[in-house]
């Protein structure tokens, strides 16, 4: 995944889901970095949403960015220390680098296990799945529905690149992600669109009401998918995740655009909020630098986490 675009398929969160977690930001596991105590005890945040469970050199077998193993102890202490706390995680797969489980899975029988491996090595039942290459939706909605039949507690959420403000999700990413979801029996938890990296419309004041444009785009393209779905039941499966700080096409998401997109959020019912990433989320390189390390503008420390954890606790 790229720093900024996330397809989520599989949480439980909010009301549509039961009790799951409303607010979880992107972990990058990777990068063991920061220290989630830390994090907690400067924030009381205790969900997150773990990025990225890859296949790697052994093909249709899980593993944490492609190169650490699943079951990594190093990786997972913090991780479980969090949930012995009452955290809950979000198990992430694919994003924007690969090597996707999805591409190497041959069979959704395969792909079916190696899900599993990786939610029990976690302890969890909430997947997303971030798309953002083209993979065989058949095959990977028949495994995700074949997952749920097996593991009913199990929540699919999918993270979809944003295309315009005026326009919501990608086409082929996007919409038709979730057709083929509807299609193949996915009980699908969570549509949480990538609010980044698409351009804003220049009559568009702030990147924070350009967000709220889009959200509202995602829900029109949501509510042609699913007629029978009560505006109010599809406004608990929409989740907005953000970029912190500078995005690489130069826009910014800063602190006002924050409470603007956590406040309407908890006016309109929306189910889910995350933001790309934890790590990004302190003001240590102020003057613009695009960082999995810092936000790129000036903040203090887990600013962004303490606005957005507002919504959380609703």
């Amino acid at each position: 995944m790229k720093l900024c675009i996330f397809l989520t398929i599989g949480l439980v969160l909010g009301t549509a889901f039961g009790a799951g977690p409303k607010f979880a930001p992107y972990y990058d596991t990777t990068l063991k970095h920061p220290d989630l105590q830390d994090v907690q005890a400067k924030t009381g945040l205790k969900d997150y949403t773990l990025a990225f469970a890859l296949g790697g050199i052994e093909g249709c077998v899980p593993s944490w960015g492609g190169q650490f193993p699943i079951d990594d102890p190093e990786i997972l202490a913090p991780i479980h220390s969090m949930i012995s706390q009452g955290g809950q995680m979000i198990l992430a797969t694919g994003g924007a680098a690969g090597p996707y489980l999805e591409h190497l899975c041959g069979t959704p029988e395969a792909l079916v296990q190696a899900y599993k491996v990786a939610l029990d090595a976690v302890g969890t039942n909430h997947l997303d799945i971030d798309i953002e290459a083209n993979i065989n939706l058949d095959l990977m909605n028949t495994a995700l529905a074949q997952l749920q039949a097996e593991r009913p507690d199990v929540t699919v959420s999918f993270t979809l690149m944003v295309q315009g403000e005026d326009y919501g999700v990608t086409l082929s990413l996007g919409v038709d992600v979730l057709v083929s979801a509807k299609n193949h029996g996915v009980r699908v938890d969570i549509v949480n669109a990538m609010c980044m990296e698409y351009p804003k419309l220049i009559s568009t004041p702030t990147w924070g009401e350009s967000i709220v444009n889009a959200a509202n785009s995602t829900l029109y393209q949501m509510k042609e998918i699913w007629p029978e779905k009560p505006d109010a039941e599809l406004r608990s499966m929409l989740g907005i995740t953000p970029m912190l700080g500078r995005n690489f096409n130069g826009n910014m998401f800063t602190q006002q655009d924050a409470n603007l997109v956590k406040d309407w959020s908890i006016q309109n019912g929306i189910g889910f909020l995350s933001f790309w990433s934890i790590g990004r989320d302190n003001g240590d390189c102020p003057t613009g630098a695009i960082s999995p390390y810092c936000s790129g503008i000036s903040q203090t420390e887990y600013e962004f986490s303490k606005i957005f954890n507002e919504f959380n606790l609703v």
